[in-house]
């Protein structure tokens, strides 16, 4: 019986530990093609399946501190996802209202699936900067380093997917 969590007897469930684990790693495939796909969360959703893989044996095989790990990693994932795009619309001297834009673009694009995560935080961010300078050159530098920003954050995104499916396999079969 954990230490950490006594009263694990709160997370006993009818169900076979057959079908929660089905269900856990549903979750973590589901969360892993959300790391790439618009309107899912990826990594929230892989840290929900691996607290669940964990609750199924009441956390004796993964325990608090990995499950701690996760959790930062997953808190990571998530400010990298809304950040991304803004800090790529930054390191070319982009204004307040373009990386404004971009964060913006970012938000509206996910309700318009792959061609609006693509393009929004890219046309949030020109749109800013054209309403400051109505220079196009200057505008077109940010909107596409706005979108670089985008492509480098989901690169980490998938890295930190990668890093927590790692920390969760060797947590679980070594530790």
């Amino acid at each position: 019986r954990s230490t950490l969590f006594p009263y694990t007897t709160l997370f006993r469930s009818p169900y076979s530990p057959t079908a929660l684990w089905i269900l856990a790693l549903l979750l973590i495939l589901v969360g892993a093609l959300g790391i790439v796909l618009p309107a899912l969360p990826g990594i929230p959703l892989m840290f929900a399946g691996m607290v669940g893989a964990a609750a199924i044996d009441d956390f004796q095989r993964i325990g608090w501190l990995t499950l701690a790990v996760l959790g930062i990693l997953t808190i990571v994932s998530v400010i990298v996802e809304f950040a991304a795009a803004a800090l790529g619309a930054t390191r070319v001297g982009a204004s307040k209202r373009a990386v404004w834009g971009a964060l913006l673009g970012t938000v509206v694009g996910l309700m318009f699936g792959i061609p609006g995560l693509v393009f929004g935080p890219f046309i949030g961010a020109l749109i800013g900067e054209l309403s400051i300078h109505g220079r196009i050159d200057q505008a077109g530098r940010v909107g596409i380093a706005t979108w670089l920003g985008l492509i480098f954050g989901t690169l980490a995104k998938i890295a930190i997917g990668f890093a927590m499916i790692g920390i969760f396999v060797l947590a679980y079969f070594i530790g």
